[in-house]
């Protein structure tokens, strides 16, 4: 083998050195850009996901205080009908002590 051919043999795998290195590095990019872009769809999925979810469970809490506040007030206007009432007695049990305690002590 002469001098000319060994330099265009080595000149020849230099440049299929480089054109794999080249293919392979380009191919590699690629790969390694599909992955994060996968990733980052999944994971933006994932987040909305959780988003809907955290929404949804707000949503139903609010529901719950909602009726829970219903009654409650359900309760307190119970509570107060009952006070009114308990106040109407005491208003005919004072007028009446106060009967007889005049009767008693002869102040009429």
């Amino acid at each position: 083998m002469t001098e000319p051919q060994v330099w265009t043999l080595i000149g020849v795998f230099a440049a299929a050195l480089f054109g794999m290195l080249t293919l392979m590095s380009t191919m590699f990019i690629r790969i390694l850009r599909a992955e994060i872009s996968g990733l980052r769809r999944e994971m933006l999925g994932e987040i909305s996901g959780l988003r809907y979810e955290m929404l949804g469970e707000i949503s139903g809490l609010r529901g719950e205080m909602t009726g829970l506040r219903g009654e409650l007030e359900t309760g307190f206007a119970a509570v107060r009908s009952d006070i009114r009432r308990l106040d109407a007695r005491v208003d005919s049990l004072d007028s009446d002590v106060q009967a007889l305690t005049k009767r008693s002590y002869g102040i009429e």
